[in-house]
């Protein structure tokens, strides 16, 4: 069997609500979702989610090969594009045609993706991120309520601006999920000092199971020093494309949760998930939401803690083979990753959406990190 071509769609997912962080939010709460199809010579195909950017520069390391060797195509993408660099965007599209490779491997297999990756339980654990920084209070209880009735018993919260707000929001979902372990992301946007200051004073009030992205994620010195200061475990790791990005804040001893980016593939997840476990550290894989095929390795690694889980919706024109019950994902039994896909229907549609409009939380505020006090001091 050898790969032959590719195509691509973009459909859209509809969140119901408007969703984002404290860098900004998009208010329609539609979100783009970039599909990626790997055609072989047989006619079986191999779908991939995550992003489309650089696709017919990383192809010819795919072109002609046999997909079922994917940790070695894998490579070949990275060598491909080495000399302007595999991160960022590009890491997207490497990660979009990964997860068609994994795809192609377990349909060949006839297996799901969980089982041939060696998992003996369909089950992954999850926790609620509703990434509801512009929902008011009451949108923000019914949100994590509808978590509960689903099981789940933590939550995570998107903020850091306002310790006294974020202290109510906290009260809202622990009026919906009683008891439950509580998160607080912060998406990249204080300094050192600020962080300590925060959570010294949000500390006092909640014992929090992590902090997620206090500072920025190259910043392996003040992750450290965070870590050391505080009772919550620092959770990063959701923007670093490589392992290469992983080693200093690993050797600093700045992470205690390390997190992969659902989007940037399944055989980065895998990696991450080994290195980690290599120093005794669980590991949770972050917006799989954007990428449901990472929850089937998910399953499969040793160190897995639990997942983000976003939303119960799907992406317009794909049918994703799980359900979300007792608190998780319970994966299907599909061979593949367990995607189908309507072309005609999303073809027919047409629909537009975005994450990076210029409200959205992937633009970040010029004054991030250079407030001198709390917004309530």
């Amino acid at each position: 069997m050898k790969i032959t071509g590719y195509r691509t769609l973009r459909t859209v997912h509809d969140w119901g609500r408007p969703i984002g962080d404290v860098n900004g939010f998009i208010a329609s709460g539609v979100t783009e979702v970039p599909v990626v199809i790997l055609e072989t010579d047989e006619g079986i195909e191999g779908v991939g989610m995550g992003s489309l950017a650089d696709l017919d520069r990383i192809f010819p390391a795919l072109e002609g090969q046999d997909p079922r060797a994917v940790s070695s195509l894998y490579d070949a993408m990275l060598a491909r594009v080495f000399k302007t660099s595999h991160a960022g965007a590009t890491y997207g599209g490497i990660g979009a045609f990964d997860t068609a490779l994994w795809d192609l491997k377990a349909k060949i297999a006839g297996e799901p993706l969980w089982r041939l990756l060696g998992a003996a339980d369909r089950f992954v654990p999850g926790y609620a991120s509703a990434l509801g920084i512009a929902l008011s209070d009451d949108e923000l209880g019914e949100m994590y309520g509808r978590f509960a009735e689903r099981g789940f018993t933590s939550a995570k919260l998107k903020g850091g601006r306002s310790l006294e707000r974020d202290l109510e929001r906290f009260e809202v979902i622990r009026q919906r999920m009683p008891g439950a372990d509580l998160m607080l992301d912060t998406n990249e946007s204080w300094n050192l000092g600020q962080a300590v200051r925060f959570m010294s004073r949000l500390e006092e009030s909640i014992d929090l199971a992590w902090i997620e992205e206090p500072l920025r994620r190259w910043d392996a010195p003040g992750h450290a020093r965070l870590a050391s200061s505080i009772r919550a475990a620092v959770a990063t790791g959701e923007n670093l494309t490589g392992l290469e990005q992983y080693r200093p804040l690993l050797d600093a001893g700045g992470v205690g949760i390390v997190q992969a980016g659902a989007v940037w593939g399944i055989t980065h997840f895998l990696r991450v998930a080994m290195m980690a476990h290599s120093r005794d550290l669980p590991v949770s894989p972050v917006g799989l939401t954007a990428n449901h095929a990472v929850t089937a390795a998910a399953a499969a690694v040793p160190n897995h803690l639990t997942a983000e889980i976003q939303d119960f919706g799907q992406p317009f024109g794909l049918a994703l083979d799980q359900e979300f019950a007792d608190g998780g994902v319970v994966l299907g039994d599909e061979p593949g990753v367990g995607i189908r896909v309507d072309e005609a229907a999303i073809e027919r549609a047409r629909i537009g959406g975005a994450w990076a409009t210029p409200a959205g939380p992937h633009v970040r505020s010029p004054r991030a990190g250079l407030s001198l006090a709390l917004e309530n001091d």
